[in-house]
């Protein structure tokens, strides 16, 4: 048992606290939280610092973990995905040593679970080994093309079938992107997926190409379509933005993580709320820098109440996997943001949209949250504060 206390603590499900402490199993169970004055100072452990639950990345590529500083910055979303198309194949041993380098990261910043995008099986083997809490989203797409369909399920359903399901690891059937999965597609990935509240991840407006696709059926992704010799004629542009096409064919019983969201207006977040309540906004900016240059305008998501998560994406399309510097840039450029509400869209609101929450998310008595330290933090800047790992 552990008795462990700091400047404040923030447990996230609510206020914080001053003179307390933070009662521990051993195997991280927080039996209770009390007054500070009420123990012997010499049984308490006391860091310098703020004390916060462990981080959830709720999006993230572990496997392009190979292809750190591969992609440049700034190309936007159609030259990044060319790159990761043409470069991703690297030796099995070079992928199978970044992935393992890169959940060792996440664990070392934090992390105590990760929604993790799986295309291919390269992943399984580190994430059922490892103590990060995985929910496996493995993707289907098919690039609009209808006559592929069939064949796209079927090849990704073997990858789903093959993640094992270990200690609380979770996996999903999902889409890839608007853009990129036909209404055929859509219909298999539906029948195939129970309406019983588990989590479906789709990236979502992440580009103006996306958007232009479905309001006029014209832009950058017909161009790229057309690179690859693919035909996209049978495509019909609803003539809405493109988070419509992904309400019009999920179903609003199961939670769903939208992810990016950086030209989700509040109108989108409207409709999207009132189709289902069970509806997440992942936002993952330094990746949205990386690549196109912009961020989502989070005060949409704050007038709104929207449920916001915080991930990191790709080590392709980031500098490191740190929800910390997640947060630290949303406050650098978004300063309005309150410390309290980044740290809920870090910990918590990952917890509940991956359904981790009874779990994790908040230093509640109970959980096993993961225990750690912000060094250098004076309440209200975040630029200079680094994250320990205490439990």
């Amino acid at each position: 048992m552990k008795k462990i206390t700091a400047h404040t603590i923030y447990p996230v499900d609510g206020p914080s606290i001053k003179d307390g402490v933070i009662i521990i199993d051993d195997v991280g169970k927080v039996l209770a939280i009390e007054k500070l004055s009420d123990h012997d100072a010499t049984s308490v452990e006391y860091h310098e610092g703020a004390i916060i639950p462990g981080f959830v990345n709720s999006h993230c590529h572990l496997e392009l973990s190979h292809m750190k500083g591969v992609a440049d910055t700034g190309t936007g979303l159609i030259p990044f995905v060319n790159c990761v198309v043409t470069q991703r194949n690297m030796s099995q041993d070079i992928i199978m040593d970044a992935i393992k380098k890169a959940d060792q990261e996440m664990w070392d910043n934090g992390i105590m679970a990760v929604g993790d995008i799986s295309n291919v099986t390269d992943t399984f083997k580190t994430k059922d080994g490892s103590p990060i809490q995985y929910y496996t989203f493995v993707e289907f797409f098919d690039l609009l093309q209808t006559q592929d369909a069939k064949q796209k399920f079927d090849e990704y359903h073997q990858v789903f079938k093959a993640k094992a399901s270990m200690h609380r690891d979770r996996k999903s059937i999902v889409p890839h992107a608007p853009y990129s999965v036909s209404e055929q597609l859509f219909e298999y990935i539906r029948e195939h997926t129970p309406e019983d509240g588990r989590t479906i991840s789709v990236h979502n407006q992440e580009t103006p190409p996306e958007q232009e696709l479905f309001l006029r059926g014209t832009g950058g992704f017909v161009d790229w379509y057309q690179s690859f010799g693919l035909n996209v004629d049978g495509f019909e542009a609803p003539g809405t933005t493109s988070i419509h096409y992904l309400l019009k064919h999920m179903s609003p019983k199961n939670k769903t993580l939208f992810v990016h969201n950086t030209l989700t207006s509040e109108a989108d977040i409207i409709a999207a709320q009132n189709w289902s309540d069970k509806t997440f906004w992942a936002s993952c900016p330094n990746a949205n820098l990386y690549i196109e240059n912009r961020l989502p305008n989070y005060q949409y998501f704050l007038d709104q109440g929207a449920s916001v998560t915080l991930g990191t994406d790709s080590l392709t399309s980031n500098w490191q996997l740190s929800i910390l510097e997640e947060m630290k840039t949303i406050a650098r450029f978004q300063s309005y943001i309150p410390f309290e509400t980044l740290l809920e869209w870090a910990t918590l609101n990952g917890a509940k949209a991956l359904s981790y929450e009874d779990e994790l998310g908040s230093i509640t008595v109970g959980k096993k949250p993961g225990i750690l330290l912000l060094e250098g933090f004076d309440g209200n800047n975040l630029g200079q504060t680094s994250v320990k790992r205490i439990i």
